[in-house]
C-alpha cells in the first residue's frame, strides 16, 4: 500500500473542513508541530500548544473551526480535530504486518480444541482442550489459550498473551503483548499462627464485543462468578483488574490504574493514569477519576473527582488553592504573631519598684 497523492485540498476535502491558505502542496505524512516539516500534516487539539502553530515548518494545521491565532501554515478547520487528525494518520499509515498464514506448524492445537474458518494461527501458540476460536481470529506467535477458553470472531491476540481456562472473550477483541486473562485473584486466609492458606479462585474472566486490552494487563479471574468487562471499554498499558470487578461499557482505563476487587465502575466512566481504587467501591456512570487519585469512597456518576482521597474537582481545587499559599500565610502569621508580640509589651504595666 503506498502513500495517497493527496494535496492540502484535498485533504481538507476528504475530512469535511474548511481550508485557508495554500491547499497546492502534497501532502508526504503526518507529524508533530515541532517536529513538521514541509510535506507533513499536523495538528492541534490541546490549546497549550497554540503557540508552536505561528512557527510551524508543516505544510497544513488541522485546527477547530473557531481557531483565532496566527499560523505559518494553511489551516484545516474542522468540527473535531482529534478525529480528522486520527482518519489523516490512517491515510498514511504503512501497512500492517501480514497475519500468520494458516496453522502454524509448530503450533500445539489440541485435536479437541474448535478453529472456526479463516482462524489464523502464528508459531508456537497453544491452545488447549475445549477451547473455541471464532471466525477469522489471529492468535499470533507464543499465545496460550487455555482449556474451555471461548473467543469470538474477529479478535486479534497478539504475542505472549495467556488466556487461561474457561474464559471467554467476546468479538473484535484485540489484546496486546504480555497481557493475562484469567490469573488468580489474590485471596487467602489467615490463620492465628499468621500462616496464608491460598483461597480457591473457581471463576471467570468475561470481556465484551470490541475491548481492547494494552500490553502488561492483568485481569484477574472471579473469586467466584465473573471478573466482568463490558463492550468497547478500552484498557491502557499496565493495568491491574481484580477478582470480581465490574467494568461498564465504553469506559477508559488509563496506564498504571489498580482496581481492587469487587469494586464496580459503571459505564463510560474514565480513570486517568495512576489511579487507585479500594475493594468494594462503585464508580457511578460517566464519573471521570483524575491522575493519581486514590479512590476510597464511592463515587457519584457524572461527577469529577481529583486528589487521594479523591474528593470533586471544585473542592480539590480550593485546598490546592490553600496549600499552594501556605508559605506566605506562614509568613503573615509569623508577623502577626511579632506585631502582638510588641503591642504585648507595651501594654505591659511596669515593674513596681522593691
Amino acid at each position: 500500500m503506498t502513500a495517497p497523492r493527496l494535496t492540502v485540498a484535498d485533504l481538507a476535502a476528504r475530512l469535511g473542513g474548511e481550508l485557508e491558505g495554500d491547499g497546492r502542496p502534497l501532502v508526504q505524512g503526518v507529524a508533530g508541530l515541532r517536529e513538521a516539516r514541509p510535506g507533513d500534516v499536523t495538528f492541534v487539539a490541546n490549546m497549550r500548544y497554540a503557540g508552536l502553530v505561528a512557527n510551524t515548518r508543516a505544510s497544513a494545521v488541522i485546527v477547530a473551526r473557531a481557531w483565532d491565532r496566527p499560523s505559518s501554515a494553511a489551516l484545516i478547520r474542522v468540527d473535531n480535530p482529534d478525529a480528522a487528525f486520527a482518519a489523516t494518520c490512517q491515510m498514511f499509515a504503512p501497512p500492517p504486518p501480514p497475519d500468520p498464514n494458516g496453522v502454524h506448524p509448530t503450533a500445539l492445537i489440541s485435536p479437541r480444541a474448535r478453529l472456526g474458518a479463516d482462524v489464523r494461527v502464528g508459531p508456537y501458540v497453544v491452545v488447549e482442550d475445549g477451547a473455541e476460536i471464532g471466525d477469522r481470529t489471529v492468535l499470533m506467535a507464543h499465545a496460550y489459550v487455555g482449556h474451555e477458553v471461548v473467543i469470538g470472531p474477529d479478535c486479534r491476540i497478539y504475542p505472549h498473551v495467556s488466556i487461561r481456562e474457561r474464559c471467554r472473550l467476546g468479538a473484535r477483541v484485540t489484546v496486546h503483548n504480555g497481557t493475562v486473562i484469567g490469573s488468580d485473584g489474590f485471596g487467602y486466609v489467615a490463620g492465628e499462627d499468621g500462616v496464608r492458606t491460598k483461597i480457591p479462585q473457581l471463576g471467570i474472566v468475561e470481556i465484551g464485543d470490541d475491548v481492547e486490552l494494552g500490553a502488561n494487563v492483568t485481569v484477574d479471574r472471579a473469586r467466584f462468578g465473573r471478573t466482568v468487562i463490558g463492550r468497547g471499554v478500552k484498557v491502557d498499558n499496565l493495568v491491574q483488574i481484580a477478582h470480581n470487578v465490574v467494568i461498564g461499557d465504553h469506559s477508559v482505563i488509563v496506564a498504571q490504574v489498580g482496581i481492587a476487587g469487587s469494586s464496580v465502575i459503571g459505564s463510560r466512566v474514565i480513570l486517568a493514569g495512576q489511579v487507585g481504587v479500594a475493594g468494594h467501591l462503585e464508580v457511578g456512570d460517566g464519573a471521570v477519576v483524575g491522575a493519581q487519585a486514590g479512590v476510597s469512597k464511592d463515587v457519584p456518576a457524572g461527577t469529577i473527582v481529583l486528589g487521594s482521597p479523591a474528593i470533586p474537582m471544585d473542592k480539590f481545587k480550593r485546598l490546592h488553592a490553600y496549600t499552594m499559599r501556605l508559605p506566605e500565610l506562614r509568613a503573615e502569621v509569623e508577623q502577626l504573631g511579632r506585631r502582638l508580640a510588641a503591642l504585648e509589651a507595651t501594654l505591659k504595666p511596669p515593674a513596681r519598684p522593691t
